[in-house]
This record gives C-alpha cells, structure tokens and sequence, in this order.
C-alpha cells in the first residue's frame, strides 16, 4: 500500500530466530485496510545476544543498537508522512520484549503498541518513566499462562509499568503453554489498527 494511501504505520518486530518474513506472514491473519507495514531485520534473528531476563549489561552493546535502530525507524516513518500518533509498534516474542523496553526507557506517544508475549528487558522490576509520557496510548498485550519463555509475571510487570506511565492497557493471558500468536491475539491487534 502506497503511503498516501495508508493511514496508519505498523512496524512490525519479530522474535529471536525470526525473520520480517514471519511478521508480514502474521500480517496476513490481520483484516485491517489503510495500514502500511515496516519489517525491520535482526543481524542474525536477534536483537540481542541472550535471554531477556539476563543482566541489561550482559545484551550490550547489542541491546541499545537495536533500540537505537527502532528509533531511527520510527523517525523515518515520520519523515514519510506519518504522524507520530498513527504509528504503531508490533512485535512478538524478543520483539515485543524490545519495544515495549523501549517505550519504557526511552518513552515516545505513538498511536499504539501491540506486544504479543513480550516484556521488559533485565532481571529486577523496572520503574515507569517520571510523569504520563505515554498519557492514553493503546497497548494491546497478550500472552500465554505458561509460555516456555515469557513468564507471566514479567507480562504482567510490564503492563503494570506501562500503565503507571500512562498508557490504556488491554491484557489477556489466556491458559496455555505453547509459544504462540492465538487468533483472539490477532483480532486484539486488528481491532487496535482499526482504531487508530
């Protein structure tokens, strides 16, 4: 879809192992018109070296050239034509686990976020950025109960952050132990997309 068509912008982030490949295959599973889609690619199929909840220090410098990258992504995006608030940012697995890190650390009002059994990076609780910088933002979060690599608690700390720093936050664990993205999960980003 040519920009001047599209009314809002999806960057889509896949999972360690992964490539945009699988995230513009899962865009397929979306019934959404006006939507443009950007797949970034990790250097090898991953954002960062080890698992997430390791020491932020043992993911560098990896971890900040991936947060940097999305960055400037996001910023080209806008150079194209699209608001900042029609601009949403979806990922799965260690993707979502890096945009949602982003937004709490280096916090920016988009139009939304999508984070589908993902959450912050690091092994301690972290704290939501001072004020409402994502004052009223949808996120859409999913995940499921007993996934092999997410814990439900770090989903579930990582809405709470969310939340405190101001963001409308729309949760669903459902039961379960696969690593997945469930249809209902798919609908949530669509009717998310669709609002924008």
């Amino acid at each position: 879809m040519e920009t001047h068509e599209a009314h809002t912008a999806v960057v889509a982030v896949h999972g360690r192992g992964q490539s945009p490949a699988f995230m513009r295959e899962q865009a397929t599973r979306l019934d959404v018109d006006g939507a443009r889609f950007y797949a970034p690619a990790a250097p090898d199929q991953s954002w960062y070296p080890k698992p997430f909840l390791e020491a932020l220090a043992d993911n560098e410098p990896a971890l900040s050239r991936s947060l940097d990258t999305l960055g400037q992504l996001v910023d080209a995006v806008e150079a194209e034509g699209f608001a900042r608030d029609s601009i949403v940012l979806w990922g799965f697995s260690q993707g979502a686990c890096l945009i949602s890190h982003m937004l709490l650390t280096r916090p920016d009002r988009l139009g939304g976020l999508a984070l589908l059994t993902g959450g912050y990076l690091g092994p301690d609780v972290l704290a939501a950025p001072e004020g409402l910088p994502l004052h009223g933002m949808p996120v859409v979060m999913r995940s499921i109960d007993k996934d092999p690599w997410v814990p439900r608690d770090r989903v579930e700390q990582t809405a709470q952050s969310l939340s405190a720093a101001g963001a409308s936050v729309d949760l669903v664990i459902v039961a379960g132990n696969e690593h997945i993205i469930t249809d209902e999960a798919m609908s949530a980003v669509g009717r998310l997309l669709s609002s924008i």
